[in-house]
């Protein structure tokens, strides 16, 4: 019988969608089987349906971001109809009954309660009546805002007693949320950047804390960036005209100043995550905006107001700045009434912004005390690695790894947020190759803040350095000195004579430059390490419900038996390097005896090889893609096999297949991607795709960092 968690908010603007989705991640990440059921669909914000076409937001985030499925909520109008009829006890059958179909699948099923609401006293009670009915322990979420210990006291005592009657389930913990929260922190024209200070400091100062009475699961701190809408957002929600669409389904909007002053007096109002708010006659203001944008500022977007609009010529002469990817958007009001409108903008994150939930969940993820929580739950991990709990362990073994990671393209402006996320994160010391005054600059464009210990490399002053040791590795080649020079002017290969040189332990690049360009200097200076016959690469795909291996799917074109053997060799170390159980597939379009052929023997003569090189390893083949991913149909083409329907890492016989599938299964599946990742160098390097999002090279760096300590391992036995 599935445990069940019941999430019950104190308060309205408690964040109780980004909670229960950052518990449910918190459980996935430590390995528990952990699904998510929502019994009432509630509209809280103005917003949400607009923005989500009456959708649920969390059964939505839920689904988009998970493999789980939960069953559709029941509209409240409904539910509250049911009520008012003297069909509650129906109303709970249909409760009971849907969350059963949800938690006969899992250990644990976290329940999203609803929001209280004074004018809806009922509200309270339905909570109570839900949890009850399903057996659940209570997680009262609050927001403290500006109260002290002795107020939240007050209130935490208050919610618990709804659920105090001795059939009424228990209140085990509690989650204060958005701890820290200014008193302004609206898109209003007061809203504070910086959280409140002299808190409280509640797991001390609070009776039901400190007398052991709740437990405090966690502290999540008040970010402004959470409350973030994309200008697209501020567009849909206000139903106000786009004039220059430009990135706007990107760009944030973090503050907005309404200018009505002279150019040097609105200087400062120039940062990245602006949105200007000007009367749309103010050229000299439109024109000063369009200089900022020129410069590299980011700024959020311009908001023409009064329904009036500069010149044709004012326009035409803005053009440039357009470019750039600058949203403009006309509002028929006047400035006054659109500051207003913005002012009371929905908190609600849209369906369709997948960045901003994902932030939020790991805010709450993070800081969730999973391990006490399993402690109470007494349930047990999964024996397959989801793909939370691959994220988790990646990050927790990069930290505790602490290599040194060159990043060539250290102006590059993904790459310069990655590196400050890594150093935050404690995940590698990253170290920067660039001209130092053009990285800052870079980062002050970007509203970046570069940690003061963060290592930046000018290679201009330490290219010399290299000449020798390079002409010296490729003399076999005949490398004159003036050659090594001009190659050291490209920062790739630069970085990797660094990690040549045991001055770095491993290089990331390719958000600006080729597969190539980030390979082949590898390969001409660090080369392959003794135990390898090949370089090859391998990809960490995040299925729904596990993360699998792919090799090789970037790098050698048709290997032999000898080589695609040494590539299943590989393969396996690195799924088992990053936690994942090896049981390797050697794929091919036969199953077992049944195909004959020159490529399908060669898959056989490569099992064969495999297994008479590591026999502790768990390898098949030849298996066709189904035998060796599904069970039920493992059952009828290898039933005897131990591989077949349980493979973790499939090996394809080739490039054009191996590419093929992950590209397909990636795009048409919606599949997470993480490579491709090189094995078989003697120190790591790593390519990254041009299209690259920061998060995704921030796990490159880690991945490249677990790597490293790999390699040392090795080198150390």
């Amino acid at each position: 019988m599935a445990k069940s968690l019941f999430i019950a908010p104190t308060t309205m603007n408690s964040g109780l969608t980004s909670v229960c989705l950052g518990l449910l991640r918190a459980l996935e990440r430590v390995g528990v089987s952990v699904g998510f059921y929502k019994p009432f669909h509630q509209s809280v914000h103005h917003g949400e349906s607009i923005h989500n076409d009456g959708k649920d937001t969390s059964v939505e985030f839920v689904r988009a971001r998970s493999n789980l499925e939960p069953p559709e909520p029941i509209n409240l109008k409904q539910a509250q109809h049911l009520i008012n009829r003297g069909k509650s006890d129906q109303l709970m059958e249909t409760i009971v009954g849907e969350y059963q179909k949800v938690a006969r699948d899992f250990d644990v099923v976290v329940i999203e309660g609803l929001v209280p609401d004074r004018s809806e006293a009922y509200i309270a009670r339905l909570n109570v009546e839900v949890a009850r009915n399903l057996g659940s322990e209570v997680i009262l979420v609050s927001t403290p805002e500006d109260s002290d210990a002795e107020a939240l006291d007050e209130e935490l005592d208050f919610s618990a007693r709804l659920f105090a009657a001795p059939s009424d389930p228990d209140v085990i913990a509690v989650i204060l949320n958005k701890v820290g929260e200014p008193e302004q922190s609206g898109l209003s024209l007061q809203r504070s950047s910086t959280p409140t200070t002299g808190m409280a400091d509640y797991r001390k100062e609070c009776k039901v804390f400190s007398e052991n009475r709740f437990r405090l699961l966690a502290e999540i701190p008040w970010q402004p960036e959470l409350l973030a809408p994309r200008v697209s957002d501020i567009a849909r929600e206000l139903d106000i005209q786009v004039l220059n669409e430009g990135q706007m389904q990107s760009r944030r909007v973090q503050n907005v100043s309404v200018c009505a002053r002279t150019i040097r007096n609105m200087t400062e109002t120039l940062r990245p995550g602006t949105l200007l708010v000007t009367p749309g006659d103010r050229e000299d203001i439109v024109v000063t905006t369009a200089v900022a944008a020129l410069n590299g500022v980011p700024l959020a977007g311009l908001m023409l107001t009064g329904g009036l609009m500069p010149d044709s010529r004012v326009i035409e002469l803005c053009r440039r700045a357009l470019d750039t990817g600058l949203p403009v958007l006309g509002s028929v009001n006047n400035t006054y009434e659109t500051a207003h409108m913005l002012a009371n903008l929905s908190a609600a994150i849209p369906v369709d912004d997948p960045d901003r939930i994902e932030k939020a969940m790991e805010m709450v993820a993070t800081r969730i005390d999973t391990d006490w929580l399993q402690n109470h739950l007494k349930v047990q991990r999964q024996s397959r690695l989801s793909p939370p709990a691959f994220r988790h362990h990646l990050s927790e073994r990069a930290r505790a790894a602490n290599k040194r990671i060159v990043l060539p393209e250290g102006s590059e402006p993904r790459t310069i947020q990655a590196a400050i996320i890594c150093h935050q994160r404690g995940l590698a010391r990253c170290v920067l190759i660039g001209e130092a005054s053009e990285i800052r600059n870079v980062a002050v464009s970007h509203g970046l803040t570069l940690p003061e210990d963060m290592e930046i490399i000018d290679p201009a002053e330490v290219r010399s350095a290299y000449v020798a040791p390079m002409v010296e590795l490729r003399k076999h080649k005949g490398l004159a000195p003036d050659m090594a020079e001009a190659m050291l002017e490209d920062n790739v290969v630069l970085g990797t004579m660094m990690v040549a040189q045991d001055e770095a332990d491993g290089l990331v690049s390719g958000a600006i430059h080729t597969t190539a360009n980030t390979v082949r200097p590898a390969l001409q200076l660090i080369k392959t390490h003794e135990h390898a016959r090949v370089v090859s690469s391998v990809f960490f795909m995040l299925l729904p419900d596990q993360v699998v291996v792919y090799g090789d799917c970037a790098i050698n074109p048709d290997p032999n038996a000898e080589e695609l053997a040494d590539i299943a060799i590989q393969s396996a170390e690195s799924a088992e390097a990053f936690g994942i159980e090896p049981v390797v597939a050697m794929i091919s379009y036969s199953t077992g005896e049944s195909g004959t052929g020159q490529d399908v023997d060669k898959v056989r003569e490569a099992t064969r090889i495999a297994r008479e090189r590591r026999p502790d390893l768990l390898i098949d083949g030849p298996l066709q893609y189904d035998a060796a991913a599904i069970e039920s149909v493992a059952k009828s083409k290898a039933p005897d096999s131990e591989v077949a329907g349980k493979a973790t890492v499939f090996v394809f016989p080739d490039l054009n297949t191996g590419n093929t599938t992950y590209k397909a299964v990636q795009r048409s599946a919606n599949v997470v991607s993480i490579g491709p990742m090189l094995q078989g160098l003697r120190k790591p390097v790593n390519d990254l795709s041009r299209g690259a999002l920061v998060e995704d090279i921030v796990f490159t760096i880690a991945l490249t960092a677990v790597q490293a300590q790999q390699v040392a391992a090795v080198k150390s036995k």
